[in-house]
């Protein structure tokens, strides 16, 4: 398999994987803590807005950090800041200094790590290969997230929060490990803007949108399974585990130039998915097969839109900036989604409307993505 040759990606992918085990795990569980700890259901995705406003202002201060150090030590930096969040998490009890110590934490943490990766992996990856590498992190993420999950879950109630949060930040530290061998990436001191930029720019505000529903579905489905952490852990691990597949297939799929119809495939299943859960609701058996059925379309539509930002990243003048540009996007796409689900929650708009909400960032990413694998070349040909 010649997408695995890059050893460098495999690395990538490595780190990833270790970086996937701790998001699955503590990281499911980050919002329905929360929600536990006394934060209203509103005041959590209004709590998730804050962190990705925050974010967006620190950016310009990480892309100085960025010139002056390079992407290997960001993303390593970025790893630590990240994994210290989740000790903090467990001192949260309600509204409080705690939480907006959190939230900055976070959001720190956040803006140095998701960036430097992202450019960082588009940088090393082959555009060649870029359907096969992306689906293959994918599916190795969801192998992880089944044991993930079930290990928080188990934790939170048989530990309690300090101990499993701490887990989670000692196993984000681990991640950083296979980047020492890894090659630095220089960020230029200086380039100018494309209109690839504000293409992905677009793609990035709708399927940020969408992302507003999800976090209403998660709420809704911790929820609908009795606020139990060992049942919502156990609904997580069963779609990571239909979903480790998915990814890779949908990924050969793409490189072999068929990325036009991969999008039909990964939107429609998405928008299929998001009426899934909007039924679902107040019924477990339903629930855990809508939050199934998602998982599995995650795996396809994450190696469709990370595919076409990935190689707009790497042929733009530099791979950081513009996913500095499409990133800052996603926090303002996504903090829209979260305080428009938050004011419907707060003015009693049933559940079910706030998830819906999520077709229209679908269909915004639909029209980019069909844009981007119509005009390039090298999506549309068939690799050999």
């Amino acid at each position: 398999m010649a997408f695995f040759k890059n050893n460098t990606v495999n690395l990538l992918n490595l780190h990833f994987s270790i970086h996937a085990l701790a998001l699955s795990g503590g990281g499911a569980f980050f919002f329905v803590f929360l929600l536990h700890a006394g934060v209203p259901a509103p005041g959590v995705l209004a709590t998730l807005a804050l962190i990705l406003l925050i974010r967006f202002t620190l950016r310009p201060l990480v892309l100085v950090m960025a010139k002056r150090w390079g992407l290997k030590p960001m993303v390593i930096m970025g790893s630590l800041v990240t994994a210290a969040q989740y000790p903090m998490l467990a001192q949260v009890h309600g509204v409080g200094w705690p939480l907006a110590a959190l939230c900055v934490t976070s959001a720190f943490g956040d803006a140095l790590y998701w960036t430097s990766y992202h450019a960082y992996f588009a940088t090393l990856g082959d555009a060649e290969h870029r359907g096969h590498q992306v689906g293959a992190r994918e599916a190795l993420a969801a192998l992880v997230g089944v044991v993930g999950p079930l290990a928080t879950g188990w934790a939170l109630v048989a530990l309690g929060p300090a101990v499993a949060f701490g887990a989670t930040g000692l196993v984000l530290s681990l991640g950083a490990l296979p980047l020492l061998s890894t090659p630095d990436i220089r960020v230029l001191a200086k380039v100018p803007s494309t209109p690839a930029m504000w293409s992905g720019a677009w793609l990035c505000v709708g399927d940020a949108w969408s992302f507003g529903g999800f976090f209403v579905w998660q709420i809704a489905l911790f929820q609908s399974l009795g606020e139990s952490y060992t049942a919502f852990g156990g609904a997580m691990a069963l779609a990571a585990l239909i979903a480790a597949v998915g990814g890779l297939a949908l990924g050969r799929f793409i490189d072999a130039g068929h990325g036009g119809r991969a999008v039909w495939i990964a939107c429609g299943a998405y928008a299929v998915c998001v009426l899934l859960r909007a039924a679902s609701l107040g019924h477990p058996f339903w629930a855990i097969l809508a939050n199934t059925a998602g998982v599995l379309v995650s795996a396809f539509y994450t190696p469709t839109t990370n595919t076409a930002i990935y190689n707009q990243a790497q042929n733009s003048p530099c791979a950081f900036r513009f996913l500095m540009v499409t990133e800052g996007s996603w926090d303002v796409g996504m903090a829209a989604g979260c305080l428009t689900a938050a004011a419907m929650l707060a003015l009693n708009t049933p559940m079910a409307a706030a998830i819906l909400m999520s077709l229209l960032g679908t269909a915004v990413a639909f029209v980019q993505l069909r844009r981007y694998y119509r005009m390039n070349s090298l999506i549309a040909a068939p690799i050999v």
